[in-house]
């Protein structure tokens, strides 16, 4: 008489514990990457001939202190399209691994004439709801429903690792550079080589004057 009343209370106990860790019961995670950017501006004097004398000196000083990290864009506000003003950003925006942008910078203030403004966006991304502990999942699952962090993992490594955290939002086109065939041709010579047993390295002896 005593057994249905207590297997009862058990399971009406459970059934509480079961709805602790959330009603999500999807394959997929909820914790997904966050891509954030943030704009840095610069203005500098600049002319028909390129920059003014200077200016390519403090760019480069503002891009080292900046630190741009991988994955950086650098956009240039210029009124008048001056290829000139253009090479010499180049020069610079190379030595620091930077790249142009696809798209000109959003309008700011408005700039004085004879100058133009480089703009450096940085990408950054995160899984800032993997970074709020979750609830613990109940003791007993009866719906199988995902647990409160599933996901942080990968998701949190993925955004640590990308190396352009944009390609995370639309990715990149394949402007064939990237070929198996390019990416296949040092293992091909690897694989072709012959074994080092069989004469396939070569060392070359060097002389010390005869010692």
């Amino acid at each position: 008489m005593t057994t249905r009343p207590l297997l009862l209370a058990t399971l009406a106990l459970c059934v509480p514990l079961a709805g602790c860790a959330g009603d999500y019961r999807g394959v997929e995670t909820i914790h997904q990457p966050v891509v954030t950017q943030t704009d840095y501006a610069l203005d500098l004097l600049a002319g028909p001939d390129g920059l003014a004398q200077g200016e390519a000196q403090r760019l480069r000083g503002w891009l080292d202190v900046l630190g741009a990290a991988p994955g950086a864009t650098i956009a240039i506000d210029d009124p008048g399209a001056i290829p000139a003003v253009r090479n010499d950003i180049a020069a610079v925006a190379g030595g620091h691994g930077l790249r142009f942008a696809a798209t000109t910078p959003a309008p700011g203030a408005a700039l004085t004439p004879g100058t133009v403004r480089v703009v450096v966006t940085r990408s950054a991304a995160s899984v800032p709801s993997c970074q709020v502990p979750g609830a613990r999942s109940g003791i007993v699952n009866f719906d199988a429903h995902a647990g409160s962090t599933f996901g942080c993992a990968i998701n949190g490594n993925l955004a640590a690792m990308v190396a352009d955290p944009t390609d995370l939002i639309q990715g990149k086109s394949d402007d064939g550079s990237g070929t198996a065939m390019t990416a296949a041709k040092a293992v091909g010579m690897w694989r072709k080589a012959a074994p080092t047993g069989a004469g396939g390295t070569v060392l070359k002896s060097e002389s010390t004057g005869g010692r």
